[in-house]
């Protein structure tokens, strides 16, 4: 008979202990952010054409909306999915636009006569490498060789009217087959990222776009949050006025980028004078061209940062606005601010910002809901 080996008893299990942060842990942008700013930067949406960015804002946030609708004007509505009772209804808001170029008629050259859309730096204009239309149809802005410049002209900066479109076409016919008047035009800047610095076109304001996309990924609980991605802010913030009707909010925060004054003076000396600068964190308005913002709100997101340790500034009074201009006049009265990623070299081919300036953007405006659900919007 054989001999029956005794089994060794199994080993007992020993239960995973998992340590819970102390305190609740801030939450990170969400993977894929820089590519997801990067999609957006080098997409077309110059304004009254935003399609293409909403098309990229609703593959983002599938799934994550209760409610969205697109207006007559192109903006983007979304109502965020959001946990327990609401009592403040929020309005974040981020324009789709950027300055640009639409197509007029062709030549019998071929080469296209242009208009400019918003304020765009026409200094930057001449030689420069354009994508344009849906199908980015790829062009340059054709300038007189530099060789055959008089010298009374040489003296006066080259305007838009001197210039025009080449796409390589050779009659009015054949640029008719690519494109047709009303297209779209914008830099042709692909986006990079290196050393912390983002380096693209259209951070003004893309950069809003993308901390709204993260904002409405994990809202906070305790309000009716509602993410408007706006239209024509560039030509005079227009799709922000009928947004801000429709959704009639308590409050709303404006997202946007500002210009960073922060370089050398025109003769070389010390800045001493800057309005925001990079690396300062983002920027609070105090008031700009056309608003003041409520100070309630700017109390709120000022002692949001002390307590939380985010890096932020003040945006010095003066010229220039956002959405919130229009936002704050609408029906009633809506308290309104804005607050910004600073950036360099706005509206021009390439511009450069801060990924640690957008990151406490996205931090700051969440800590700052955080306490409008806890606290509400005081008087005082």
């Amino acid at each position: 008979m054989a001999a029956t080996r005794k089994r060794k008893p199994a080993p007992k299990k020993i239960a995973k202990r998992t340590l819970k942060p102390k305190g609740r842990a801030q939450p990170r942008p969400h993977d894929g952010s820089i590519a997801r700013i990067k999609r957006l930067s080098e997409a077309i949406g110059v304004s009254g054409d935003e399609s293409a960015i909403r098309e990229i804002i609703l593959e983002n946030l599938k799934g994550a909306a209760a409610e969205s609708r697109v207006d007559a004007l192109g903006n983007l509505l979304v109502k965020c999915r959001t946990r327990g009772k609401t009592s403040l209804r929020v309005m974040l808001a981020a324009h789709m636009d950027e300055v640009g170029l639409i197509l007029m008629l062709p030549g019998s050259d071929g080469l296209w006569k242009f208009g400019t859309v918003g304020g765009i730096n026409e200094q930057t204009l001449p030689g420069k490498a354009l994508w344009i239309g849906r199908d980015r149809v790829p062009g340059v802005l054709a300038v007189k060789p530099v060789h055959l410049v008089e010298k009374d002209e040489a003296e006066h900066p080259i305007k838009p009217d001197a210039l025009a479109i080449d796409i390589g076409a050779t009659d009015k016919d054949s640029a008719m087959a690519l494109l047709k008047p009303g297209d779209r035009a914008a830099f042709a800047t692909p986006f990079r990222f290196e050393r912390g610095v983002l380096y693209g076109k259209a951070l003004d304001n893309r950069l809003g776009v993308a901390a709204l996309i993260e904002l409405a990924l994990t809202p906070p609980p305790g309000i009716e949050l509602w993410a408007a991605f706006t239209t024509q802010e560039e030509i005079g913030a227009r799709g922000a006025q009928v947004a801000a009707y429709a959704l009639d909010p308590d409050l709303a925060i404006v997202l946007d980028a500002t210009p960073a004054a922060d370089m050398p003076m025109w003769d070389g000396s010390e800045n001493t004078a800057f309005n925001t600068k990079l690396g300062g964190g983002p920027a609070i308005y105090i008031a700009d061209r056309a608003t003041v913002s409520d100070p309630r709100l700017v109390r709120i997101l000022d002692a949001a940062a002390e307590t939380k340790g985010i890096p932020h500034q003040f945006r010095q009074p003066g010229s220039g606005g956002t959405d919130a201009g229009a936002i704050h006049r609408t029906r009633k009265g809506i308290p309104s601010v804005s607050i910004s990623v600073p950036i360099r070299s706005p509206h021009a081919p390439i511009s450069t910002a801060r990924l640690e300036d957008w990151r406490a953007l996205v931090a700051l405006v969440r800590a700052a809901l955080d306490h409008l659900a806890k606290q509400g919007l005081r008087e005082g």
